[in-house]
């Protein structure tokens, strides 16, 4: 005898919504894929600015062939003397000043971008060995002892990043039956915490810095706090999505515009335009010019900063006018005594349903 086994409608029901919550990892990793590779996949210089030392016919000569060469890849200028190539790479306007003669120098600032530094060297490496002359490399803004490499910094934006934008989920979820003042003093007090374990570090721990650590907090504090205004700004309108709006802004599009990696001289138009107003590569670059340039241009990466703490801070009042517009009774309608049964029933499906919900956007975004 045959046995027909056919799915119920509990189990349509759990597959239908097992599908529609797919939906959200695929535009995930859509969304990474075109946002990493896309800004990461094949890094070439593009108007890499870079100096050669000098003021006669063989100095413009170099300068002219290494332009045509580098075939819109460098823009090569000269510069009168070795102290001029020293400030421009201090206030970063280059990447790279060549000083030609019997022993080449090479003068490079690590601290702007270890990749364009070793693309520099090796651009210039060439030249002096077509000259059978070794170059001498001096590094003018040289990185801390603990990040070598000059991406420690990036690294730390990541760890900022997740420790915010996780506590979005839980703020806003969790919370969202709180009152929006409440919820703004917890991303308040998580943002804090958040920017208390990144200084932690950047210098006790990892030691990504060797000086100016109460700059490093206030940094992180802006930036921690400006993804936790926003994201739960947002919460009250875009509720579950709320996740993959925060993970667009604060990861797809911040990670990849933040220059930690490869500076917008090496990476597509679209993620070099968002490197100039995006809120990471504020925090980077200006860790960077508080750390390493002597605060050279710091006050504009502070703004940046800012504007999009400001911008939390108008998305949570906009948020909790919208709240308290949804949650007032409607205009003429009639005050009864009791509470139908049907109304409470749906009542208590509809907080059973709004917890699901909450838990669903927390477990989606420590997944992440």
């Amino acid at each position: 005898m045959e046995v027909s086994v056919s799915a119920g409608p509990n189990t349509r029901g759990a597959l239908k919504h097992v599908l529609g919550h797919l939906l959200t990892p695929l535009l995930m990793c859509v969304g990474m894929g075109l946002a990493y590779l896309g800004a990461f996949h094949a890094p070439e210089p593009h108007d890499l600015r870079v100096d050669v030392v000098g003021s006669g016919p063989t100095t413009q000569v170099l300068a002219q062939s290494l332009q045509d060469k580098g075939a819109g890849a460098l823009d090569v200028r000269t510069v009168a003397d070795r102290e001029t190539a020293v400030t421009a790479l201090r206030e970063q306007h280059s990447f790279g000043a060549y000083v030609p003669g019997a022993k080449p120098e090479l003068l490079v600032a690590s601290g702007s971008s270890d990749t364009s530094a070793m693309a520099v060297e090796k651009v210039f490496t060439k030249v002096a060995a077509a000259q059978d002359a070794p170059l001498r490399v001096t590094d003018v803004a040289p990185t801390a002892s603990g990040d070598p490499t000059g991406q420690g910094v990036f690294f730390l934006l990541v760890a900022l990043s997740i420790g915010a934008y996780a506590s979005v989920a839980v703020i806003g979820g969790a919370g969202a039956v709180l009152p929006m003042r409440i919820r703004v003093l917890l991303a308040a007090g998580m943002s804090f915490v958040v920017s208390l374990i990144g200084t932690l570090f950047a210098g006790p721990v990892f030691h990504l810095v060797d000086r100016g650590l109460g700059g490093v907090w206030a940094m992180s504090w802006l930036y921690a706090a400006g993804i936790l205004l926003v994201g739960v700004g947002l919460h009250t309108f875009l509720r579950r999505w709320t996740t993959l709006g925060v993970m667009v802004l604060f990861v797809m599009l911040n990670f990849t515009s933040s220059g930690g990696i490869y500076r917008p001289e090496f990476q597509p138009g679209f993620f070099g335009a968002l490197h100039a107003f995006w809120n990471g590569a504020g925090f980077v670059e200006g860790v960077r010019a508080h750390v390493y340039f002597d605060g050279y241009d710091l006050g504009g990466n502070v703004l940046v900063l800012a504007f999009w703490l400001l911008a939390g801070a108008a998305l949570v009042t906009v948020a909790g006018l919208t709240e308290a517009r949804r949650a007032k009774p409607a205009e003429g309608a009639p005050v009864v005594g009791s509470v139908p049964k049907t109304a409470t029933e749906a009542t208590s499906k509809a907080t059973a349903e709004e917890k699901a919900e909450a838990e669903e956007e927390m477990e989606e975004a420590v997944a992440v």
